[in-house]
């Protein structure tokens, strides 16, 4: 997801999202943990989502 579309998101969706991706971010270490997951680089690319989820969310809170 851009960037500028986190950031039209409000604080409540932002949550949601993270729940989300931490969800996504576990199935994907179970599938590499039984020898499942072909592509590994979707590991990165969840964690990379995570970080720009949160900063945005620390963004927001300094804001207010």
């Amino acid at each position: 997801m851009a960037t500028k579309e986190l950031r039209a998101k409000s604080q409540e969706e932002l949550t949601k999202e993270l729940l989300d991706l931490r969800k996504a971010q576990f199935s994907l270490r179970m599938q590499s943990a039984t020898q499942q997951l072909t592509n590994t680089s979707q590991l990165g690319k969840v964690r990379k989502e995570i970080a720009r989820v949160k900063t945005i969310q620390s963004e927001k809170g300094r804001a207010k």
